[in-house]
C-alpha cells in the first residue's frame, strides 16, 4: 500500500542522490528531476556520492550538497559523467569507520542522515538506485523519510518494472563489443565463449545473443547441459564455417554437477582471498569464471580451440542511448509529479505504454528474471539459438 504524505505543496526543498555504480546518462534522471521540481516552485538540491555528502561533507571541498538551479542544469550534460557521483557503499545502516585502535568496523548512522536531512530543511528525496538501494530507502522510509525510488539497473532485473534506467544502453555496447567477438572468431576459426553481465537473470544475455544470431546462450534461469551444448556447436560447425559464437550470462547454472577439485581451507582462503578458484564466501572476485569454465569445457568436448571473453562490466561506460536519455528525463520527471500527488515510499516504474507509482514492497526483495514462456526465448528458438538443454 502506498503510503500518502498530504499534497506537495508543502514541499519547499527536495534532494536528488544516486546508488552505488556508474550507469551512463544518469545526468538525464538529474534533469528530469529538476526541471519538473523547478516548475513547480521548489528548490532542489543534489546529495554528492550517495549519501556521503551529507554524512562525510567534510570529504568534498566544494561542499557536500549541489544546487540544481536552473542555470546549472540548462549547461548540465545529459550524456556526460554523473554530476552527483556515486558512493561505492550508500547503506547508512552499515558504515564503516576507523576506530581509536585502528579497527574497522560497520555503524548505523540511518538516525544521524536523517537529522542531517532535516538540518538541510529537505522534505523529501529522490534516490537513483538498484535492487540492494531499493531495499535500504525502504527501511529509511520506514524510519520516516520520504522518498520516491527510479529504478536503476544494467541487468534489467528490478522487478515491477519493464526497463529500468541504464539497461538499453548496456545492450546497445553489449551487441557492439559481441559482434566485433563474432568478426574475431570468423577470423581466428575459433570459439568465442562471451560472459556478459547478469547474475540472477538472463536478459542483457537473451537479447544480446538474439541480436548477433549466437549459436547460444546460457542464462541463469535454464540450467544448462554443456554436452548438448557441445553437440549442438558440433552440427553447425563445417569446414567452411570452423567458428562458434557462445553468449554466457555470469550466473548461469549448469545441469551437471562441477567437478570435485581439492579443498582450500577456511584459514587459507581467509588469509588469500583470492587463494582458490572457487565460488565461495571467501572469493571476492567473480568475473571471468563462468566464460573460463564453459570455455573449457567445450573444448574438451568438441577438440575445437576456444577462448574465453568477459564484456561484463565494461559495459557500464560509453555514451547513453536515445532510449535511456528520454527514459532517464520521464523516470525523473516521474519521481517530482510522484512526490508532488503525495506518494512516499514508492519506485517510479515503466509499465509500457505508461509511467505508474509502484509501493516498494512490491520491488524490494525481489528479482524480474527471464519466464520460461518469454518471447524473447520463443524468437532465440525461431532463429535456431540455443537455450541450453532442450525445451
Amino acid at each position: 500500500m502506498i503510503q500518502e504524505i498530504g499534497h506537495g505543496s508543502f514541499l519547499r526543498r527536495i534532494a536528488i542522490n544516486v546508488g552505488a555504480g556508474f550507469v551512463p546518462g544518469i545526468n538525464s534522471v538529474v534533469m528530469g528531476a529538476a526541471l519538473a521540481a523547478g516548475r513547480l516552485g521548489w528548490e532542489v538540491v543534489g546529495i554528492r556520492d550517495g549519501f556521503d555528502g551529507l554524512l562525510h561533507p567534510e570529504r568534498h571541498p566544494d561542499g557536500g550538497l549541489v544546487t540544481l538551479n536552473p542555470h546549472f542544469i540548462e549547461n548540465l550534460d545529459p550524456a556526460g559523467g554523473g554530476v552527483l557521483g556515486q558512493s561505492a557503499r550508500i547503506d547508512p545502516f552499515h558504515v564503516r569507520t576507523v576506530t581509536e585502535d585502528g579497527m574497522v568496523e560497520e555503524v548505523d548512522m540511518s538516525d544521524a542522515l536523517l537529522k542531517a536531512l532535516a538540518a538541510e530543511r529537505i522534505d523529501a528525496i529522490i534516490s537513483v538506485v538498484g535492487g540492494q538501494g531499493l531495499s535500504i530507502l525502504y527501511k529509511l522510509q520506514r524510519k520516516g523519510l520520504n522518498a520516491v525510488c527510479v529504478p536503476r539497473s544494467i541487468e534489467n532485473d528490478i522487478a515491477a518494472t519493464m526497463v529500468s534506467f541504464g539497461f538499453n544502453t548496456a545492450l546497445s555496447v553489449t551487441i557492439e563489443m559481441l559482434d566485433k567477438v563474432r568478426q574475431a572468431a570468423q577470423s581466428a576459426r575459433k570459439i568465442a565463449v562471451v560472459e556478459v553481465l547478469g547474475g540472477q537473470a538472463g536478459w542483457l544475455a537473451l537479447q544480446a545473443g538474439i541480436a548477433v544470431c549466437a549459436d547460444a546462450v546460457l542464462i541463469p534461469e535454464i540450467p544448462c547441459d554443456l554436452r548438448s551444448v557441445a553437440a549442438r556447436l558440433k552440427e553447425k560447425m563445417t569446414p567452411r564455417r570452423p567458428w562458434g559464437l557462445v553468449v554466457v550470462a555470469e550466473g548461469a547454472k549448469f545441469i551437471e554437477a562441477p567437478q570435485a577439485e581439492a579443498s582450500v581451507s577456511s584459514l587459507k582462503a581467509s588469509l588469500s582471498p583470492l587463494a582458490t578458484g572457487d565460488a565461495s564466501e571467501h572469493v571476492i572476485h567473480h568475473s571471468g569464471q563462468v566464460a573460463e569454465t564453459v570455455a573449457t569445457r567445450l573444448q574438451l568436448l568438441i577438440a575445437e580451440e576456444t577462448f574465453p571473453l568477459v564484456v561484463g562490466p565494461w559495459v557500464r561506460g560509453g555514451v547513453p542511448t536515445a532510449v535511456d536519455r528520454q527514459l532517464g528525463l520521464a523516470y525523473g520527471a516521474g519521481a517530482v509529479r510522484a512526490l508532488n500527488a503525495g506518494k512516499n515510499g514508492v519506485m517510479v516504474a515503466f509499465q509500457a505504454p505508461d509511467i505508474k507509482f509502484v509501493p516498494l514492497p512490491e520491488a524490494i526483495n525481489k528479482v524480474r528474471t527471464v519466464p520460461s514462456d518469454s518471447e524473447f526465448i520463443k524468437i532465440a528458438q525461431s532463429l535456431g539459438v540455443y537455450m541450453g538443454s532442450e525445451q
